[in-house]
């Protein structure tokens, strides 16, 4: 009977994830919308939206081989299952033992990776311009991450997401200056690979800025649905991952009570809730940058990275 109801917690963060994905993108739409003085669009839009394209007829692109087909599933279930992975509601989930920050990080590359090869085999010369761009984005947003990865490891003294949450609430972590720095730099780097603004604009199809559009330029139908939904989970995945590793408070760590989840499950949602409202904040204050800005952009939060982890290993003596 323990097991089922351990199985029965863990596909609930599976659907918790999934299901809620579209609603965190439709409220950072909808606010960033109410800033620029519009009604904008329903919160249940981007549900709408999805399930349209669900029952579209995929149009395919003349000479698109196996890679471009099978690129937008590829990319789902690897964002899906590195969403699914991070602690929501509770620490020390049956699955909890695979959710490694290291791991996640491959997940994302793994799907970045195929849509970059996707964008390039029909030959379009769109597709060809963004996927050059998201790689250098990759090649930039990755070593930061890493280094974010790093410290954060380096004072929880593991790289389990269950065993760092616990750490952080738990644990005498204090005020830590290499902390904030880290959180500085993970907020650039997720800015970055969610293609939003100041590094890209999700609102845009002006053909000169496009990273991600332009990458899923040929893609329509079910496919396209695949890719959205991938986006809007990457967003809730990476709002999930900064409230785990900085936030952690008011989820459940030794208590699997079902009051216990039930109360974890508020604190979360009101927290990637919160980070939905605060980011059209930033964006509607600040315009996109140039792509030669770029390294600009992520040196910072490569930079601030690595003093973070200096600082930590100062801190703590060599």
């Amino acid at each position: 009977m323990a097991i089922i109801y351990e199985l029965a917690a863990q596909g609930m963060q599976m659907i918790l994830v999934l299901a809620v994905a579209p609603f965190i993108l439709g409220v950072t739409r909808r606010f960033k919308a109410r800033l620029l003085r519009r009604i904008g669009p329903p919160l249940l839009q981007p549900y709408r939206d999805i399930w349209k394209l669900m029952h579209k007829e995929a149009v395919m692109a003349h000479g698109a081989s196996w890679l471009y087909r099978s690129t937008p599933y590829l990319l789902f279930a690897s964002t899906w299952v590195a969403a699914a992975l991070i602690p929501t509601y509770s620490t020390g989930l049956l699955f909890s033992w695979s959710a490694d920050l290291i791991a996640i990080v491959a997940l994302l590359a793994t799907g970045r990776f195929a849509l970059a090869l996707a964008g390039m085999d029909v030959g379009t010369a769109f597709g060809g311009i963004g996927s050059s761009r998201e790689m250098l984005i990759a090649s930039l947003a990755e070593p930061a991450m890493l280094l974010v990865v790093l410290t954060v490891s380096l004072v929880a003294g593991t790289t389990q997401l269950s065993a760092i949450a616990e750490h952080m609430i738990h644990g005498s972590v204090g005020l830590r200056v290499s902390l904030g720095l880290v959180l500085f730099a993970f907020v650039f780097v997720a800015i970055a690979e969610n293609a939003r603004i100041p590094i890209d604009n999700p609102a845009t199809h002006l053909e000169l800025t496009m990273v991600h559009e332009a990458m899923v330029l040929e893609y329509s139908g079910r496919h396209l649905a695949m890719i959205e939904a991938a986006a809007a989970l990457k967003l809730t995945l990476y709002f999930s991952l900064l409230v785990c590793l900085f936030f952690p408070f008011g989820i459940a760590t030794g208590d699997k009570s079902i009051v216990a989840f039930a109360i974890g499950l508020g604190f979360y949602l009101s927290k990637i809730t919160l980070l939905a409202v605060l980011l059209p904040i930033g964006e509607t204050a600040v315009a996109k940058m140039r792509v030669f800005r770029y390294p600009i952009f992520l040196g910072g939060a490569f930079a601030t990275a690595a003093l973070a982890v200096f600082l930590l290993f100062v801190s703590q003596g060599f």
